[in-house]
């Protein structure tokens, strides 16, 4: 495993990360959870990331079971705030004081810590000031709860922002957490340049598209039976939109691409994200130990120009870069 600088900051990551969106807590069984975080741990991931919303907050007590007992300050714990949790009560969700602070002491309870290394804004809030949000973020922070402080899927300008209130307040704002692969690309215009000039970086999520750059979608062909996209619970309308045959026709072009580099279709896919300076972290999730362990081996991967003007071709006019997709509710 290899790290990297989160933002302007001092805080190591690893360069791919843990993360269990849709398979802790609902999808995926305890014990196949737990086989998984262990297959990361041995896999040298140290960063492992989640949210209050996942499994309607399941997914943080799966994940705390799972990091008990070892070395706190071997890890980088993420967390995240914002959509409804609990009983989705009128304050039980957004980025006003009352719900970030209650959400934070319940993520902790649930991980089984005193801090989270990143509490991450999960969207932009437009119905609470950013000031009244940044406050109780800086206010984590002094408490020891919260060591740095994040966004998930804000555009260049929220960013702007937000980073100048960051600023004015002393909070150690260093990340966005977008989607990110070689099908969407829409960070690319405006959300890149907008953090490098603010000290953030890139933890992206998504980098294989939800498994379509896996290749295991094939044009003209059914879907394969327990797959995410025959899934409604897990994502099927995550990968709905790369689901047609014009994108999978050229995701197969890859395949050579791929063999020739010595790597699996996943493997370059989440090195092809990696290639980006301001990617500090690619999000991988899996409900079997072995997809950990493959797609663990895209770490310290090097692509060199050819290749990458390679996929570049291949996914000429089905790869997404339109900047206005970056938006939050």
């Amino acid at each position: 495993m290899e790290f990297r600088r989160l933002g302007r900051s001092g805080l190591n990551v690893s360069e791919i990360s843990y993360g269990n969106w849709l398979t802790h807590g609902s999808q995926v069984e305890e014990d196949q959870a737990q086989a998984c975080i262990k297959a990361a741990l041995d896999a040298g991931i140290t960063t492992f990331d989640t949210a209050d919303v996942y499994a309607n907050t399941a997914a943080e007590s799966v994940l705390g079971r799972g990091l008990k007992g070892l070395r706190r300050e071997s890890l980088e714990i993420f967390t995240k705030v914002y959509w409804p949790t609990g009983p989705k009560g009128p304050n039980d969700q957004g980025l006003g004081r009352k719900h970030i602070m209650e959400s934070a002491n319940a993520s902790l309870k649930r991980l089984g810590t005193d801090y989270v290394d990143l509490y991450q804004a999960h969207r932009f809030d437009r119905t609470v000031p950013l000031e009244e949000t940044f406050l109780a973020f800086a206010d984590l922070v002094r408490q020891g709860k919260v060591l740095y402080v994040g966004v998930s899927e804000w555009t260049a300008e929220q960013i702007t922002q937000g980073a100048a209130i960051a600023r004015e307040l002393k909070v150690p704002l260093i990340s966005n957490q977008p989607q990110y692969n070689a099908l969407w690309r829409v960070i690319e215009a405006q959300v890149i340049p907008a953090s490098e000039r603010e000290g953030l970086s890139q933890i992206v999520w998504s980098p294989i598209a939800q498994g379509v750059l896996t290749g295991k979608y094939q044009p003209g062909q059914p879907l394969p039976e327990g797959s995410r996209a025959t899934d409604e619970k897990g994502g099927a309308n995550m990968v709905a939109r790369f689901l047609n045959d014009d994108v999978l026709e050229r995701v197969q072009r890859l395949r050579p691409i791929a063999d020739k580099a010595g790597l699996t279709m996943a493997q370059l896919s989440v090195a092809w994200v990696l290639q980006n300076p301001n990617v500090a972290s690619a999000i991988i999730g899996a409900s079997r130990p072995e997809q950990v362990h493959e797609n663990v081996k895209a770490a310290g991967v090097k692509l060199d120009a050819d290749l990458l003007a390679a996929i570049d071709e291949a996914l000429d006019g089905v790869a997404e870069t339109d900047p206005t997709l970056t938006r939050s509710p």
